[in-house]
């Protein structure tokens, strides 16, 4: 526990360090090396790894003070924060001092390669395998719903290495080079008209024995780490507009930057289903004079603000120090419900015209893509079905269901 005259002098300390070193007319590189050099692009990480091991409390207060300055901060967002956190925890040092550096640098981008056309949710169903040959392996198999693999330098890879073992096991996690031969990616156009997502086929790629993320037929263990730092991330405000603005040309890179990294998000507002427009929806069009749709308005309302004190919960725990876990499909399942609730208030406050796109559609096609896009919040980032069988079995302590796939995975009937 950090105290709160401890706080004071750290933010004393940062706020003399970035006036001896913030400089907006510096290159965004040159500022985020020095940023990395210091320790202060990641404070709670360790000290021998670009960090401060500094308690996740004071995390806040940095960031407090960097945005005072106007200063930027590490690149550390979407699934590079995914990388990081699974790495620090997984990786071995070699592969922390290969990669985390890069990752706070912004030189390297990540993308999480989990899903298949075969198996979605059911993520330990995976099939892409990973065939031993001499000194590395041959990565052959397809992978779907890949977000931003179109510019990503690296993949957080789970591909199959042992097939006689029980489906959970015999898989491997690890890092893929995605700018290799025999890696295709093509992108996919959803029907809310974005493209996020692609499909990454594999062809006799490579893997090293030192791109390999804790132990060999492991891998599943270390996909839930990822998986558990993924979900809790439902619980937060996603924003798609840089939090940087200033005179400089550090500005003008970082403000690039983040456009690349959230053009794929660009409609996730939509998806989460736009609670922050129903009230003004509702009063626009005079739908908040109807009693029916004024209760579903107060039944959404509470729902999303029970959601953000869950979050805020969520987020003081990691400030203490406590560890991921299966809490954070809690988050995962109130996204949904809230999204889903909040699309059919929107269909009730604008009724038919909500199936209206273009200039002349209600709040220029922006309800419309709610409605098309809410369905996502479902699927991305493991099923409904998938986090209810979470909460009830790691939280609830309930009895597990009838399972029909144990045994040696080469057994069991797929598709």
């Amino acid at each position: 526990m950090i105290m709160d005259t401890d706080l004071q002098s750290l933010r004393q300390e940062v706020k003399a360090w970035l006036a001896d070193n913030w400089d907006p007319q510096r290159s965004l590189m040159d500022w985020r090396i020095k940023l990395v050099e210091s320790g202060w692009g990641a404070p709670d990480w360790p000290e021998e790894f670009y960090g401060k091991n500094l308690p996740p409390a004071a995390v806040n207060a940095i960031a407090e003070e960097f945005a005072a300055a106007g200063a930027v901060g590490s690149a550390q967002s979407g699934v590079r924060f995914l990388a990081s956190a699974t790495l620090l925890e997984h990786g071995n040092d070699d592969q922390k001092r290969t990669y985390l550096r890069r990752i706070l640098t912004g030189e390297d981008a990540w993308c999480q390669l989990f899903s298949e056309p075969g198996s979605g949710s059911d993520l330990a169903g995976a099939t892409t395998r990973a065939d031993r040959k001499g000194d590395h392996w041959i990565i052959n198999g397809q992978k779907v719903w890949n977000t931003s693999a179109h510019h990503a330098d690296y993949g957080l890879l789970v591909a199959r290495t042992d097939w006689d073992q029980p489906k959970h096991k015999g898989l491997t996690y690890f890092i893929i080079d995605m700018r290799q031969p025999g890696v295709e990616v093509r992108q996919l156009k959803q029907m809310n008209g974005h493209a996020s997502f692609n499909e990454v086929f594999f062809t006799d790629a490579k893997v090293t024995d030192d791109q390999l993320v804790g132990t060999l037929n492991d891998g599943w263990q270390v996909a839930v780490t990822t998986l558990a730092y993924e979900r809790r991330s439902f619980a937060r405000i996603r924003t798609v507009t840089a939090d940087r603005h200033g005179d400089g040309p550090i500005y003008a890179e970082y403000a690039k930057e983040v456009e690349i990294a959230n053009e794929p998000y660009t409609w996730y507002p939509q998806r989460a289903g736009r609670v922050d427009l129903v009230v003004e929806r509702a009063q626009e069009t005079g739908a908040i004079d109807d009693p029916a749709i004024r209760q579903e308005i107060a039944k959404l309302l509470t729902l999303n603000q029970s959601a953000q004190w869950y979050g805020a919960r969520l987020r003081e725990a990691q400030k203490a120090g406590t560890t991921r876990g299966p809490e954070g499909s809690i988050s995962k399942i109130a996204a949904s419900n809230i999204a889903r609730l909040a699309s059919d208030v929107h269909t009730s406050i604008t009724d038919i015209d909500a199936m209206l796109t273009g200039p002349q559609s209600p709040r220029d096609g922006i309800i419309a893509e709610i409605l098309v896009s809410v369905p996502a919040v479902s699927i991305a980032g493991g099923t409904d079905e998938i986090q209810r069988n979470i909460i009830s079995e790691r939280l609830l302590d309930m009895p597990k269901e009838p399972r029909f796939d144990t045994g040696p995975f080469k057994d069991v009937k797929r598709n």
